[in-house]
């Protein structure tokens, strides 16, 4: 459970922005949108191996580049 402790005279705004910030960096927004429908269990195989393979090769770029 996500939660953000209010400072006493803190403002509404500045709370709910830390709130937004703390969500962001769980990562909840995007599992929320992920397990918004059903994904086969093959689909989410073939989704992550692809992000693997999306990942290896950025991070081959990167040391082709620093020598």
């Amino acid at each position: 459970m996500t939660f953000v402790l209010v400072s006493s005279g803190e403002s509404f705004e500045s709370a709910m922005r830390r709130f937004k910030h703390v969500c962001q960096e769980d990562c909840i927004l995007s599992e929320v949108r992920q397990r918004r429908f059903f994904e086969p269990p093959s689909q989410a195989r073939k989704r992550k191996k692809a992000a693997k393979l999306r990942k290896s090769r950025r991070t081959s770029r990167k040391v082709d580049n620093l020598y």
